[in-house]
């Protein structure tokens, strides 16, 4: 038989996919274990600009909670009643105010949290968060 098929050449007949289904499942077992490592929670605040971007940023109140406990709008010492006016009084001035918020990390986080639903209580939407150690306005005199 010239140029015929050979009587000893086998068909293939079929492919066996076993080892591409082991290679599928181990993949897939590896991302789904390591899917649970890539998870990222963000939260989302409203940093303003520097001044000498282009564009300044108007109505930004300054609002800090040194290691002590104490508050300070602006950099001059103030009560929680006098704070919550002079928040107030900012957004009277300008619906648009930003707050910039400080506190010392030596804080437990509830304190933190209460200085943030002061500040947005007043009606502010936008702020931005500063936590930084040894936080000090301003304008507050050095203790001795």
């Amino acid at each position: 038989m010239a140029g015929g098929a050979q009587d000893n050449d086998e068909e293939i007949t079929g492919i066996n996919v076993t080892p591409l289904v082991d290679v599928v499942l181990v993949l897939l077992i590896i991302f789904m274990v390591t899917a649970n490592f890539i998870v990222r929670d963000s939260m989302e605040v409203d940093l303003p600009r520097a001044a000498n971007g282009g564009e300044s940023v108007q109505g930004l109140v300054n609002v800090v909670l040194d290691k002590q406990g104490k508050l300070f709008f602006d950099g001059a010492e103030v009560s929680e009643d006098e704070l919550r006016r002079k928040v107030a009084e900012a957004l009277a001035k300008d619906k648009e105010t930003r707050a910039f918020i400080s506190a010392d990390q030596s804080l437990p986080y509830a304190r933190v949290i209460w200085l943030l639903d002061l500040v947005k209580g007043q009606g502010v939407a936008k702020f931005a968060l500063n936590i930084d150690k040894d936080v000090a306005p301003a304008a507050a005199p050095a203790a001795p």
